[in-house]
């Protein structure tokens, strides 16, 4: 009886023991997947993706181009919940689009703060660029122009009377008497010629009427 006694009672430690192991197996299993889970969220809270910013001023107005890209932007790494779906990831990105607005610098880019010459010239069938000069600054709004601004146009005929002969233009590059390209970013420069995008259908009029009278223009205020 003694050993019936003795057997059972080790058969039970056994069983026991063989418990405790598995149930010490669980608990690690749970740990340990509970530890993964905990280092993916980490993980994912730190994750990191890389986006444009500026790293200077954008004037509103200012063309990007492939020869000016990278001295207005450049990429950086942030924080991946931070970066929205407008973001620009891609430099390339940017060559080619004008700035709708003025950029700040350390701006995270977006995909709004830029417009493409298609925008800019929607509704023309055929787009040019036409070119016109003043002979004095203060034709030009003494010369404050740049690039992007949009202005109306008016004739003094010989009678005295001031006419409207077109508005709403898009100004697409203006330069200095000498015929120097002026940038948006220069702030001292007089521009005294400008180009500007008309519709092709509309140019022989546009200059016909500019010959009527001396040229006024006027900045649209946005």
């Amino acid at each position: 009886m003694g050993r019936k006694k003795t057997e059972t009672g080790t058969a039970k430690a056994i069983k026991l023991w063989t418990g405790a192991i598995f149930a010490a197996f669980i608990a690690t299993a749970a740990i340990y997947a509970a530890l993964l889970q905990a280092e993916k969220s980490m993980l994912a809270d730190y994750e990191k993706g890389e986006v444009c910013f500026a790293v200077k001023d954008v004037p509103k107005g200012q063309l990007i181009t492939e020869e000016n890209v990278r001295e207005y932007f450049a990429m950086n790494e942030v924080d991946a919940k931070l970066i929205p779906e407008t973001a620009i990831r891609k430099m390339e990105e940017i060559a080619g689009l004008i700035a709708a607005g003025h950029v700040d610098q350390g701006a995270m880019l977006t995909t709004g703060m830029f417009q493409t010459i298609n925008e800019v010239t929607a509704g023309m069938k055929e787009p040019v660029v036409a070119g016109f000069r003043a002979e004095d600054l203060s034709q030009l709004v003494g010369g404050v122009l740049r690039a992007g601004d949009k202005i109306h146009v008016y004739a003094t005929e010989e009678d005295g009377e001031t006419v409207l002969i077109w508005e709403n233009i898009y100004v697409q590059q203006v330069f200095n008497a000498s015929g120097g390209y002026i940038e948006n970013a220069d702030l001292a420069g007089a521009a005294q010629r400008i180009n500007v995008f008309l519709d092709k259908e509309n140019v022989e009029e546009f200059y016909s009427r500019l010959e009527q009278g001396t040229l006024r223009v006027v900045k649209a205020w946005e």
